[in-house]
Formats: C-alpha cells, structure tokens, sequence
C-alpha cells in the first residue's frame, strides 16, 4: 500500500535535495550533505519516472539539472549576507584592510644616486638613505643617476636617469661641493673656541 504519491514523494525528495546543497554551502561536511543531496535528487528522479514513466520523468530530471546550479548560485550569493554565513565568514574585507603597507612606496619615482657598480644589483642613495637596489639588467655606474621605475615586495628596480629627470644641483652627500656653513661646523679661526 502506497500511503504517498510517487510524484509527490519525488517533489518531497528534491526539495529535500536543495535544502542539503544549501546545507553542504553552509556547512561544510567532507562532501557528505553533497553525497546525500545528489541521492536524494536522484531518488527523485527514479520516483517521478514511477509516477508517469519517461514523461515525467524526462521534464522532471530537466528541471533539476537547471535548478542545482542555480540554488548553489544563490547559496553562495546568499551566504554572505545571512547573520550565520557573516559569523562563519567574517566581514567582509576591505579595501584599506589589505592594502600593503610598505614604506618603500613612496620611493617610486624619485632621483637617487648609485653608490656602487650596479651589475644588476647595488647601493642607491636616495633622499640620503642607502636602498639596496637592481636594474633591468644594464650596468650602472657610481655616481649616476637613477630613477625608481618599480617598486614590489623587497625589489627596488631602478633605471638610469634621463637629463631632465637629474636634480640640478650637486651631489648632496659630496661634501666638498658644500659650503662650510651647511656642515654645522663652528669657525675655524679661533682653534681654542
């Protein structure tokens, strides 16, 4: 004695089909509420095609290939925004949350000059901090001029300076090139001062 409908005991199994897809979404079991779903849909199928044979079945079977992808669609669009799936995930990130935060950022674009045989890598003063720095495979020599063309993780890469691109004065760190009063030294007339 069949106490249920086939056709209806079919709609009853692929209902309960998409609720554990969405439960597999929600919570993650191994692959076991996956397993269990594709059973049920299955079953579901079998008892639709007991219910009319292949002219139900055939519709019904259609009708659930085009669903599954949609509910796991919506299950993932949907989880975000749930209070459970923000408890599960976390909010979500923002922009300024994962932004690097590297110093040498704000060295991209400036003039600096090399202090030693760049062959590709070497000392760079800029600003009158020493960066270790490479280039893009050409030598550099001491005493040229570079610009900072990319800055990425622990990479400085610099290329030689074009004539517009040089500071116009002298080199800050010669300190022949300085007058004596930029030094900070005290006259030197008295030597017992």
């Amino acid at each position: 004695m069949n106490v249920v409908d086939p056709m209806t005991l079919a709609v009853v199994l692929a209902t309960l089909g998409f609720l554990l897809v969405v439960a597999e979404v929600f919570f993650p079991s191994g692959g076991f509420l996956g397993f269990f779903s594709l059973a049920s849909l299955a079953a579901a199928v079998y008892y639709a095609h007991q219910s009319g044979g292949a002219a139900r079945s055939l519709p019904f079977a259609g009708v659930v290939v085009v669903l599954l992808p949609l509910v796991i669609w919506g299950a993932f669009t949907w989880l975000p925004h749930t209070r459970l799936g923000r408890h599960l995930l976390g909010e979500p990130t923002r922009p300024e949350d994962v932004a690097v935060n590297d110093p040498r950022r704000v060295l991209l674009g400036k003039v600096g000059v090399a202090r030693s045989k760049m062959l590709p890598s070497g000392a760079v003063e800029i600003d009158g901090r020493m960066i270790d720095c490479i280039t893009r495979g050409q030598a550099i020599d001491p005493g040229q001029y570079v610009k900072v063309v990319e800055v990425r993780g622990n990479r400085v890469v610099v290329r030689p300076a074009g004539e517009g691109e040089r500071p116009g004065h002298e080199d800050p760190a010669d300190m022949l090139d300085r007058p004596i009063e930029d030094l900070g030294l005290d006259s030197l007339d008295d030597p017992l001062v």
